[in-house]
């Protein structure tokens, strides 16, 4: 049984998808749509840059769900079997939506490139931090964050031994601190516009929430995993609700996975810029098997590994 994952910020990469477009027809006019829908300059960003305007969260957004649903559309045709469920990674629930046909790409491109200027918009620079903490369990991250005074939560179960923090700046620093005290390894600074996932994102959910109520949802027959629940849903209300409560809790990714083993799946394929869920799939459940399309040269590869583990 197979399961579709899709990448969240932070994958952008110069390039990403073109090489699929300039070969595949369906690839060529997801970039054609999402630029009319972002109103221009889209596709220049991605194909030129530079790195520090792509990374503008306002734009990182709407250019990797753009290039992962470019992949996803020349992908599709070639599986031998359809995937069981869909999922992302934070911004990947929208690409994984569109996917699953829950979402229309137009409405996704100007949704999550709202919320990205949302999210930045939330917290004035240098007041908000996040930070990955490496060596110790979720729990033990969310008990030392428990004991801040301040506001800092775990933002993302990224791995059973990497979860990432936001909050506060001040908060932040505590909390790392108290996680080195408790065994941590490491504790590196994310380079990130806003810590997000957490309840300093409470001004962005609800300047999204009158968004996602407009935007054309509908129900689809592929289930999506929630970052929230960690449980497929197919229906536009839930995808709405989620949606909203996803920009202040944590990507609950471990237990992500986790479900999708639960339910039967046995091939994870990854498609978007870099190979990040490929490589937390790993330190979650080593039986999966894993791949993902990033470039053209990618594709044969990868769909030859999970033919037998996604049967």
């Amino acid at each position: 049984m197979l399961a579709v994952v899709f990448p969240g910020q932070g994958a952008q990469a110069i390039g990403m998808g073109l090489d699929l477009a300039r070969e595949h027809a369906a690839s060529r006019e997801v970039f054609e749509i999402a630029e009319e829908a972002f109103g221009g300059g889209l596709r220049e960003r991605i194909e030129r840059g530079p790195a520090e305007e792509l990374a503008r969260t306002e734009i990182t957004q709407p250019a990797i769900l753009t290039a992962s649903i470019a992949i996803w559309r020349a992908v599709e045709p070639r599986l031998e079997t359809p995937p069981a469920f869909f999922a992302g990674h934070s911004l990947g629930e929208y690409t994984a939506l569109v996917a699953a046909g829950g979402l229309p790409l137009a409405d996704a491109v100007r949704l999550v490139r709202r919320r990205g200027a949302f999210m930045q918009e939330a917290v004035p620079a240098d007041q908000g931090k996040m930070a990955a903490i490496v060596g110790l369990d979720g729990a033990a991250v969310a008990r030392a964050c428990a004991e801040i005074d301040g506001p800092v939560a775990p933002a993302n179960f990224n791995s059973p031994v990497q979860t990432a923090i936001a909050g506060s700046a001040a908060a932040v620093d505590a909390a790392a601190e108290a996680c080195r005290g408790a065994g941590a390894k490491r504790v590196v600074e994310l380079e990130v516009s806003a810590p997000f996932h957490c309840e300093l994102m409470q001004p962005a959910a609800d300047k999204l929430r009158p968004e996602l109520e407009s935007a054309g949802f509908a129900d689809f027959a592929t289930p999506v995993i929630s970052n929230v629940t960690t449980e497929p849903y197919t229906s536009a209300d839930a995808a709405r609700r989620l949606l909203y409560e996803q920009v202040c809790s944590p990507v609950r990714w471990v237990e992500c996975v986790q479900r999708l083993v639960e339910l039967g799946v046995t091939a994870q394929l990854e498609l978007g810029p870099g190979k990040v869920l490929s490589g937390l799939a790993a330190k979650i459940d080593r039986g999966l098997v894993r791949a993902n399309v990033e470039t053209l040269a990618d594709l044969d590869a990868a769909l030859e590994k999970i033919a037998g583990g996604g049967a």
